[in-house]
């Protein structure tokens, strides 16, 4: 790894920041608000399971790339995916020329296996290690996109700080994708939050912000099943 890192320990915690021009490691020391085994189940996860044998996996994630175009950015627009793992989204938006792209995971070995699959491409992309309800951004972010983490919060208090996150980290646009009512009650193993038109557009209207527009989607997985989605676009007021 290439430039200058910076580690700092406080009570017994390790607060990684490791720069250059593509990686940074975030690890909050609020670990009482972190599922206690959530890091560890998503490191087994992507350290012991192909792309082709979980279920969220995309070849091309049209609606993603869909409304992330319909928004009109700037080519070098900061954006962001949140529990973006080794999703493809990272390749087309590249592929696209957008010049500004985040992603953020929990589980590092993720990221990993997405920077060997871009090879010298990942050094134009900034990687973010960090459960999201603990993320401190230094930055403010045009647009958001979740496909992964917002359900994943499932109580009144994860869900007041994934909140908090979101007001402090962007500026402008975000996409949040869930399963729907219509959808799976787990994901991976874990509770998800199911929701509707109306509960989501509740939800974020709690940070004043707008709702643009909702789709449902059937989601195929790689081993055939159908996943029922729903993207609700929003931009903060």
């Amino acid at each position: 790894m290439q430039g200058k890192y910076f580690v700092r320990v406080i009570n017994s915690f390790k607060n990684y920041y490791v720069t250059n021009a593509t990686f940074l490691i975030l690890a909050n020391t609020d670990i009482c608000s972190m599922e206690p085994t959530t890091s560890t189940h998503w490191e087994n996860i992507y350290t012991t399971k192909q792309a082709h044998e979980v279920s969220w996996t995309q070849a091309i994630p049209a609606l993603s790339l869909a409304i992330i175009k319909a928004a009109n950015l700037d080519k070098n627009a900061k954006i962001i995916d949140i529990g973006g793992g080794d999703s493809h989204l990272v390749d087309h938006l590249l592929a696209e020329g957008y010049t500004n792209i985040s992603v953020l995971d929990i589980s590092a070995k993720a990221l990993e296996r997405a920077q060997a699959r871009l090879g010298d491409a990942a050094k134009k992309v900034t990687w973010i290690v960090s459960d999201i309800l603990t993320f401190e951004p230094s930055t403010t972010y045009d647009f958001w996109h979740d496909r992964a983490a917002f359900h994943f919060q499932t109580t009144a208090h994860q869900i007041e700080q994934y909140l908090k996150v979101v007001k402090k980290a962007v500026k402008g646009k975000l996409v949040i994708a869930s399963f729907s009512v219509d959808g799976p009650q787990k994901c991976s193993g874990l509770s998800i939050q199911q929701y509707d038109e109306a509960s989501m557009q509740a939800v974020f209207e709690r940070i004043h912000c707008k709702a643009l527009s909702f789709q449902r989607v059937d989601h195929i997985t790689p081993s055939g099943a159908i996943q029922n989605f729903l993207y609700g676009s929003f931009e903060l007021a």
